[in-house]
């Protein structure tokens, strides 16, 4: 969390600069450092709570089985279909895993650092990752052009509509659906950091500003406070919509229909 600011007796509020932190060594940032904990603590949680499996599950096997069935049967096998869902069960728990671990940083402390707050990431999971893998296995089903055609031309729509919607589709489903799978995420969790950080710092400068303003200090405090559990319900929601609209596009792509 950014320390507050004063500038000439006045409050300056927390913006874009404060997303941008120092190296902690070399080149390696915050973030950086996030995103790879992020990891060993996804891969030690289900390493942990397989290793000795009851047909009775305790809470934490409990809770090991409960993201594993959001994974399997409320995200892929809905958005796939239970014909084909169940090579991409891996990648789409992965995925909703990964985003939700780097997005409650940001209201875990000592942390409080939301990974998915700089575009980078998010773009690296979708472009990398999403685009990549829907796109090959729906070329692989349908063949190159059939794919396209698959993609561009539904077979619903009249053919004097096409020379307008092939662009259209081609740009949607090749070019913005990637970009706004990642935009969606970052966006949420630039914006709610943000809030955080102006009622927290903006409470804490009330609070030492030694005139009548500190009274108005706990509002502020209580204003972060409320925005915490909201904040926390729109990073989970926001991890559930990245691996639900993932599973979608890879269920498009490999649907017969369009």
């Amino acid at each position: 969390m950014t320390t507050m600011v004063l500038a000439a007796g006045e409050f300056v509020a927390p913006g874009v600069k404060d997303f941008f932190l120092p190296p902690i060594f070399g080149d390696v940032t915050k973030p950086m450092v996030l995103v790879v904990l992020s990891i060993f603590i996804i891969a030690a949680f289900f390493l942990a709570a397989s290793r000795n499996l009851k047909l009775v599950p305790g809470k934490f096997q409990f809770l090991a089985e409960s993201l594993y069935d959001v994974g399997r049967n409320g995200i892929a096998r809905e958005q796939i279909g239970s014909k084909d869902f169940k090579p991409f069960i891996p990648l789409i728990l992965t995925v909703f895993t990964f985003i939700l671990v780097n997005n409650l940083f940001g209201i875990i402390p000592f942390v409080q650092f939301p990974t998915m707050s700089h575009i980078g990431f998010p773009l690296a999971v979708s472009l990398l990752v999403i685009y990549p893998v829907y796109h090959f296995v729906g070329f692989k089903r349908h063949g190159f052009l059939g794919y396209l055609k698959h993609q561009t031309m539904p077979p619903s729509a009249p053919w004097f509509v096409l020379p307008l919607l092939i662009p259209i589709e081609f740009l949607q489903k090749f070019i913005l659906n990637p970009l706004t799978l990642a935009l969606r995420v970052f966006a949420a969790m630039f914006a709610g950091h943000l809030l955080l950080m102006v009622f927290t710092l903006a409470g804490e400068a009330l609070l030492f500003s030694g005139g009548v303003t500190v009274v108005v200090a706990p509002i502020s405090f209580l204003f972060a406070i409320a925005l915490t559990f909201l904040e926390a319900l729109i990073m989970v929601l926001q991890a559930y919509i990245f691996a639900l609209l993932s599973a979608g596009y890879i269920g498009a792509a490999l649907a017969e229909e369009h």
